[in-house]
């Protein structure tokens, strides 16, 4: 197993894996080939960032029978596929900003995997072939504006609503991890990946006969039971089994 960050680097961004309590520095994506600068930096202190630069996010909806469940209806025969930008993606401890037209905005805490390989109607049974590795991401959502708009890509769409890591973690068998979501310290999401009605290898099956992953593409899993609300200030939590927290505060945007 081993576990890639993106962090800052003599002001500018790097990819990175951690040895240790070290970061060596990489020449470029790990995806791209593993290969060493020789620059080191401390863990400790390091300004994290996305582990990730995809050129799309490909998210999964309902794809929990409890989620499906609170959200009102029955279970999907089939994936339910939608689309985040990639200006979605934020930080590890960054802020998660309210738009002015929203009131209603909630966490959902998921697992993600980074495409490492350019895949195209991959079989389920070749999955691991196509997946560099696993990371956490929060699908933020303006809860108020999907109900209004009957769907879902303006609800989850704007700027910063995809907070991503902290690490990549290649190595990982995602299928029964432990999932929580903890908002001011309160457990409000415990699930496990084993209950997802479709697993990591059929998801990849399933999306890559509709489009091409590209490598860096992320792909996320959707989110258990326990949704719910964000105000001003709070912060929320999401930490699955091998693959860290991920943390991020939320802070209301105010009307001119």
């Amino acid at each position: 197993m081993e576990r890639f960050v993106r962090f800052v680097r003599e002001g500018e961004p790097s990819w990175g894996v951690i040895v240790g309590e070290t970061i060596h520095a990489l020449a470029r994506a790990p995806y791209c080939g593993v290969t060493e600068t020789g620059a080191q930096t401390p863990l400790a202190g390091a300004t994290l960032l996305a582990p990730c630069e995809p050129g799309k996010i490909v998210a999964v909806g309902k794809n929990y029978y409890d989620h499906a469940r609170e959200m009102g209806g029955d279970a999907p025969a089939n994936p339910i596929l939608f689309i985040k930008p990639n200006t979605t993606v934020n930080d590890p401890e960054a802020t998660v900003v309210r738009p002015r037209s929203s009131q209603a905005l909630d966490y959902e805490g998921e697992l993600a995997f980074v495409v490492g390989r350019r895949a195209t109607r991959v079989a389920a049974a070749d999955a691991a072939d196509y997946i560099f590795g696993y990371t956490i991401l929060n699908d933020i959502t303006a809860r108020d504006l999907q109900s209004a708009d009957g769907q879902w890509t303006r609800a989850k769409s704007f700027d910063g609503f995809a907070p991503v890591g902290p690490y990549l973690v290649t190595g990982i068998d995602a299928g029964d991890l432990s999932l929580t979501t903890r908002l001011n310290g309160e457990v409000k999401q415990a699930s496990r990946t084993s209950l997802m009605m479709w697993g990591v290898p059929a998801l990849l099956e399933f999306i890559t006969e509709v489009m091409t992953l590209l490598p860096g593409d992320v792909v996320t899993t959707g989110t258990p039971a326990g949704i719910g609300r964000m105000a001003d200030g709070d912060e929320v939590e999401v930490e699955i089994e091998g693959l860290g927290v991920l943390r991020n505060r939320v802070r209301w945007e105010q009307a001119d």
